[in-house]
């Protein structure tokens, strides 16, 4: 194993990653950590009960969710199905019109367009009146899955990691890493080239960042894998929307993906049809690639004008009415559903403190949740399931429908339970990241930030190491764009200078800036590139 430069061993060390072959695994450009597919609850049955489908020449129709993880899901089992059958074909649910998951009305939908088989990605696991409702009506039915269960479960073979009788190593998987699973287990099965599989690796890649399942283990080699795929070409639909977005393939990043490609694939359902982003990853023809890019470029574009004009609708909304609350719920009738989500993160980030965003759902009310670190939203939220007509999520996110009545009572219990997680611990809303560790001036040097690249992907639960310059007295202050970013010269204790620069929140800590006291800095050690020459900087976090 090559020498490891010694900050990179402090903090794998600081990760729990010890021991040679543990880091030569982390570190390797090609991981080879990945488990038997067969270990998953109900796959082999899974395996053969879709093998015996295609044998029959039974029609299947893939039914996945509408963001980022359903829809590259559902476009790993279109295309390596594909090579099975073509009695195949998929159902994406309206955001707006169905919602979240299977419902009635797209289960007798999908049975009177002929299908006979209903496979579900990235959902199902606990539709259980949907699922009976496919079973009366004639369809057999196999559940692929990430989520929690923690309702009546499916009665039907329902492959997810996280089943309470799992054997699989690892439940950290995404929808899309369970769908390649399957794949996977069909592959060994059925003989087929191992091509077949790998080449959707891409999608899986994708998938996993989006949906922020943690970075770690299996998930590592599946997405770095899958990047090295991206970065080959391969999928033309893919290549031309990271070309007309203006990101260099070969060098794609996970933070190119979670900010630049995902964003564009979840705009689709977010504004439109999530169906178009599904085909754009499965099409070959020139005119249906570009036809297909230009549409989720101009979902995205529409997507930034409505969530920006509804976080300044629901900031004054807070500021107005709610600024005093523990935890706000924010009603906004003119916001579009469709970036609630969204919103009510930024919302979030911005208060420091979680935020429910409400709209109107017909007779009903939508309900789109945030929470910060600490604060368990699921399991707040399902203290007083009886509230809600529908709901799910996990630690950070959640969503529900309500009856409008039950409005001012979910105001009331949540600002309650806010209050008393608070009198146990005052800190709860102090968010600000802890560094991983403390540097000198002369530490920050391109070597250093060059080599951190070999920790990447970054993502959930592998974030971007966090650094800290203490006492740095700040000078060469050079504003940026409208004055929201800057750059600046870090003047370190040992008498080193460090080139800075801060994006978004120049106004937040002016005092600080332009301040004769030094400042201690926290953020990331980069690289930039301009025409072939490398420089490091030190991008700024925050500051105190």
């Amino acid at each position: 194993m090559k020498e490891i430069h010694p900050i990179i061993e402090e903090l794998l060390k600081k990760r729990g990653v010890s021991g040679e072959e543990e880091i030569r695994e982390f570190l390797s450009e090609k991981p080879q950590k990945t488990y038997d597919p067969f270990l998953l609850p109900d796959l082999e049955a899974g395996v053969d009960f879709i093998l015996q489908a295609v044998q029959d020449q039974k029609k299947i129709c893939i039914y996945g969710d509408y963001d980022a993880d359903g829809i590259t899901s559902v476009s790993i089992l279109m295309e390596f199905l594909r090579n099975l059958t073509e009695r195949i074909e998929f159902y994406i649910p309206s955001r707006f019109d169905e919602g979240y998951g299977l419902n009635m009305e797209a289960v007798k939908k999908i049975r009177a367009g002929g299908a006979d088989v209903l496979l579900t990605v990235d959902c199902g696991s606990v539709s259980f009146e949907e699922v009976e409702l496919a079973k009366e009506l004639g369809m057999e039915v196999l559940v692929t899955d990430h989520h929690s269960i923690t309702d009546v479960r499916a009665d039907c073979l329902l492959i997810n990691p996280k089943r309470a009788d799992s054997a699989y190593p690892f439940d950290g998987l995404a929808g899309c890493g369970v769908a390649f699973k399957l794949a996977q287990g069909i592959q060994k099965k059925a003989g087929l080239p191992k091509a077949a599989l790998n080449r959707t690796l891409d999608l899986v890649a994708l998938g996993t960042i989006a949906d922020i399942v943690p970075l770690l283990d299996e998930n590592r080699t599946l997405v770095k894998h899958g990047i090295r795929i991206i970065a080959s070409g391969l999928r033309p639909g893919l290549a031309a929307l990271i070309e007309k977005i203006s990101f260099d393939r070969e060098k794609l990043s996970s933070d190119n993906i979670s900010y630049g490609i995902a964003p564009h694939l979840n705009a689709a359902g977010r504004i439109g049809d999530a169906s178009v982003a599904a085909w754009l990853m499965l099409v070959r023809e020139p005119n249906k690639i570009s036809q297909y890019t230009d549409q989720l470029i101009t979902c995205n574009q529409q997507r930034k004008k409505l969530q920006e004009q509804a976080f300044d609708l629901c900031k004054e909304l807070i500021e107005e009415h709610l600024s005093e609350r523990k935890f706000p719920i924010v009603y906004a009738e003119e916001v579009h559903e469709g970036i609630a989500g969204i919103v009510a993160g930024k919302l979030k980030e911005q208060y420091e403190r979680p935020v429910i965003l409400l709209t109107p759902f017909g007779e009903y009310l939508k309900g789109t949740g945030r929470s910060v670190p600490g604060v368990h939203l699921y399991q707040l939220l399902k203290s007083h399931e009886e509230l809600f007509l529908r709901f799910g999520g996990h630690e950070s996110a959640c969503g529900f429908t309500m009856e409008k009545t039950n409005f001012p009572i979910l105001e009331q219990v949540l600002e309650a339970d806010m209050e008393q997680a608070l009198r146990e611990d005052p800190d709860l809303f102090q968010q600000t990241p802890l560094p991983d560790m403390a540097l000198e001036g002369n530490q920050v040097t391109l070597d250093l930030a060059e080599s951190l690249d070999c920790l990447a992907p970054f993502g959930s639960k592998n974030p971007k190491p966090l650094f800290l310059l203490e006492r740095a007295v700040l000078s060469r202050q050079q504003p940026m764009g409208d004055g929201r970013h800057i750059r600046f010269l870090a003047a370190c204790g040992d008498g080193y200078g460090v080139e800075c620069v801060l994006f978004n929140r120049a106004k937040d800590y002016e005092s600080m800036i332009y301040g004769d006291q030094p400042v201690d800095l926290t953020g990331t050690v980069d690289f930039q590139e301009w025409r072939g020459k490398k420089s490091v900087r030190f991008t700024v976090g925050s500051m105190v």
